[in-house]
């Protein structure tokens, strides 16, 4: 198996002892350094007996009665009163005088331009001293649970950084910092106890920092400093491939796993498992990049196994596949059960312990790496009022500070040195700086294998990079959002090709459809507008999909569906933001699904009309996963894709157990019907679920899963059949990709794609392909067959590509080419992929 390993925030590599595979994981922000405040100080001849939170007015309301006092300005904490003499704030306080207001019964407002209700009124002097110094001490303790630590040792600071040196046997001993500090939760100057954020051992669930050094032969698999020499050559980041997995659905309902090894990391070592032959399949068709949600450690799963709560199985299955039962009693123990996705980071550089056999000592450092073998609110990002921004679901990370930015780049560098992780993807990329992006990837490329055991310039970025929330349009600094990453070779995942292959988007409605799932040839009944302006939104879909085809760039020249010459960049979305945004193909990462919002099995079977069989859906299901395996730019499958995955249209199973994120690797079941998905995602949309859950032709059976499993691994083995679906610079793509059926006269719905190889007759162009001289692919998402005839594509050797010719799919063995009409000829919701042999 030659594969790699990503996961969702730092990426790494796997593979099983004797085989190389590379990984890769997810991103997020670690060694203490607590950097002094540079707050306006303020001296007050007034004592107090605790610091508290002044609310301090930066706008004044007019008003014409007290009574009518506007409050707003006074809700808001914008200054902090932490000692008897000293105010502290963030904000400029102006060339004016400043006052401190009291008032015995709480009647301060705003009127008139001017502080009323006040019993008392205090001028503040204004002074440069900075606040005086935190006290940090760390408590070492023998054990991970023993009560009272062996030794406390006062830390000293020096330019900010906080250490202390220690013994040799404070080696495998455990540690948490006390620190004295206002905390704004309480008001107070607290003691605060805390991990080390540069952590890389914990106890279990992250209560104590485990002192380990990371270089010991101790915590070393056999072979462990060979690995990178074992790892398959990756000559460039257009050749690589994802397949996006999570660590328990791997193996948690795997019978062909030990007990012991369910839903962890030593699932992945194992050689003859359903899981890991499923792998090698993948692997021999062609996929690079194993790419694993986040494997550091989160909160929302404990870390001790005896701690989970479980369903009987034997339960859920005994309930109607549309029925409330199953997802009552998932969610009545879902935050204590071992199932979490992870998006919430407690430490990113350490492994998460729930994966592991024991989640106390180095257990979890060696058994990770055996898998790859196969100041409070500091770190938070605040609103000028100063509460926690939260846009991300979760607090979110202020990247743009000096000290977290440093701790995302050490990070980085200690997944990629001490666990030879192969790229990283950050979810929610756009809420971190571009030029913390930027610096990670030169971090990652200056690492060798000489000086540091890897080869850095073979480790792949990629994210998310949404533009919304405080950080959206540039609103804390320039963010690593997708038009902002232009040139920078960091990937960045498509979302307009999936919406337009799907239709709609994930917040629109539910029926909305897409070029695979209907849209105008299919109608489902759901309310577009006229015929007129369906079929508009179908051409306008194809565009947007043959400018993803072509790597999204920015500047790739097609004719748009008004026959107009037009750049990427002018074909539009329906906000009028541009589609095309790319500078080259590895800044794009095409998907249709991910692990987030339905599986691409589940949106077809909602989204589709209700009286086509199953079989039709499953075709539809190999067209989309076709569309991205055949297109330039980096191509992303979510796991269980190439098998039908269901989740019972769960739009957000994060929390929702093992029982609606199953894999099945023995291609009996795809999970479908297995009751409503969870009331407080899905609630709403259950209408339409339940009745599609409890109609049995809605199911798919081993054999349209086992078809399934074939064609996905076809289109894979296509893709790397040829350099030409692989190209590396966006002059390549422009020189030799041309989209045909183009225009007002189009075929609906067709997509004509040809690639062209440098030979004879051809100037300029080199040759890259040493078997195919021209390609064309040909997809029909049509209920019908299709014949298409271009005079551009006439008197050429074409034929079917073997791959599809060798196949089990009677059904795109009907595709047919006529050389002297340059006609072809592609049966419904079919790929057909035809090849010019030199």
């Amino acid at each position: 198996m030659s594969a790699a390993l990503l996961s969702s925030a730092p990426l790494s590599s796997i593979s099983a002892p004797s085989e190389s595979t590379r990984f890769l994981l997810p991103t997020h922000h670690k060694r203490l350094r607590l950097s002094s405040l540079t707050q306006h100080r303020l001296s007050l001849k007034l004592g107090t007996s605790r610091p508290l939170t002044l609310r301090c007015s930066s706008t004044m309301h007019q008003s014409s009665t007290p009574s009518s006092c506007s409050q707003d300005s006074l809700f808001y904490s914008r200054a902090f009163w932490v000692s008897r003499s000293i105010i502290a704030w963030n904000v400029g306080a102006g060339e004016g005088e400043c006052y401190l207001y009291a008032s015995r019964n709480a009647a301060l407002c705003v009127a008139d331009g001017e502080i009323q209700g006040h019993d008392v009124k205090i001028k503040l002097e204004r002074t440069n001293y900075g606040l005086s110094q935190q006290e940090v001490r760390a408590l070492i303790y023998k054990s991970p649970s023993e009560a009272d630590p062996v030794e406390i040792v006062q830390l000293k600071e020096l330019n900010g950084v906080w250490s202390v040196k220690g013994p040799r046997h404070w080696e495998g001993c455990y540690y948490v910092y006390e620190v004295s500090v206002y905390h704004p939760s309480t008001l107070r100057i607290e003691k605060c106890v805390s991990n080390d954020p540069y952590a890389r051992g914990l106890s279990a669930d992250g209560k104590r920092t485990l002192l380990v050094n990371l270089d010991s032969d101790d915590v070393k698999p056999e072979g462990w400093d060979n690995l990178q020499d074992e790892k398959p050559n990756l000559l460039s980041f257009s050749d690589i491939s994802l397949y996006e997995l999570h660590v328990r659905d791997f193996s948690a309902n795997d019978p062909t796993v030990p007990h012991e090894f369910q839903g962890g990391y030593l699932a992945f070592t194992l050689q003859d498992s359903a899981g890991v032959k499923h792998l090698k399949r993948l692997s021999s068709a062609g996929i690079t990049h194993v790419h694993l949600l986040p494997t550091f450690q989160f909160a929302g799963v404990e870390d001790e196994k005896h701690k989970w709560k479980h369903v009987d199985i034997e339960k859920l299955n005994s309930f109607p596949p549309d029925s409330e039962e199953q997802q009552a009693l998932i969610t009545a123990i879902q935050n204590k059960d071992g199932y979490n996705w992870g998006y919430n980071p407690v430490l990113w550089g350490v492994p998460k312990g729930s994966y592991a056999s024991n989640a106390n000592g180095p257990c979890r450092i060696i058994e990770f790496r055996k898998m790859v073998q196969i100041v409070p609110g500091y770190y938070l990002r605040r609103n000028a009022d100063g509460g926690i921004e939260h846009s991300t679901c979760v607090n979110n990370t202020a990247s743009e500070h000096f000290m977290v930015e440093r701790l995302i780049l050490d990070d980085l560098k200690c997944w990629a040195v001490h666990y030879k992780i192969d790229g990283f993807r950050f979810d929610l990329m756009g809420h971190i700086m571009k030029r913390t992006m930027v610096k990670a990837k030169s971090l990652l490329n200056s690492l060798s294998k000489d000086k540091n055991g890897v080869d850095g310039p073979s480790i792949y970025i990629y994210g998310e990079g949404w533009d919304f929330g405080e950080v959206a349009n540039n609103g804390r600094g320039i963010n690593a959002s997708q038009f902002n990453l232009f040139g920078s070779g960091i990937g960045s995942f498509n979302d307009r090709i999936r919406d337009a292959l799907l239709g709609g988007s994930p917040f629109g409605h539910p029926l909305h459809q897409g070029f695979v799932t209907g849209l105008y040839l299919e109608p489902n009944g759901h309310d577009l507008g006229d015929k007129a302006n369906v079929e508009r939104m179908l051409a306008v879909s194809k565009d947007h999909i043959q400018v993803g085809m072509a790597a999204n760039l920015k500047d790739f020249v097609l004719s748009n569906c008004d026959g107009e010459e037009v750049k990427g960049s002018e074909v539009l979305l329906h906000d009028r933001k541009p589609v095309g945004y790319a500078s080259s193909p590895i800044e794009t990462v095409n998907y249709v699904s991910a692990h987030d919002n339905e599986t691409l099995f589940d949106i077809i079977s909602l989204k589709t009309p209700k009286d086509i069989s199953v079989e039709e859906r499953c075709r539809m299901n190999h067209l989309a996963t076709s569309v991205i395996a055949l297109s330039q730019g980096i191509p992303f499958f979510h796991s269980g894709d190439e098998m039908l995955r269901s989740k019972s249209i769960d739009r957000d199973s994060y929390n929702s157990g093992d029982w609606f994120n199953r894999l099945d690797f023995s291609y009996n079941s795809n999970n479908w019907g297995g009751g409503l998905p969870p009331k407080e995602k899905n609630e709403w949309n259950w209408p339409l679920i339940k009745p599609r859950l409890a109609d049995p032709s809605y199911k798919p059976q081993k054999s349209h899963i086992l078809a399934a499993v074939e064609n996905f691994s076809n289109l894979v083995q296509i893709r790397y059949s040829s350099p030409l679906f692989r190209l590396r610079t966006a002059n390549s793509i422009q020189e030799r990709v041309r989209f045909h059926n183009t225009g007002p006269s189009w075929i609906p719905g067709l997509i004509v794609m040809s690639i062209e190889d440098g030979h004879q007759g051809v100037p300029g162009l080199s040759q890259l392909d040493p078997i195919y001289s021209y390609i064309v692919v040909i997809i029909n998402p049509g209920p019908t067959d299709v014949s298409f005839a271009n005079p551009a594509l006439r008197a050429r050797s074409l034929q079917l590509h073997p791959i599809q010719m060798n196949s089990t799919d009677d059904v795109v063995k009907n595709s047919t080419y006529d050389a002297s009409s340059g006609c072809f000829n592609v049966p419904t919701r079919t790929t057909s992929v035809f090849v010019e042999p030199r």
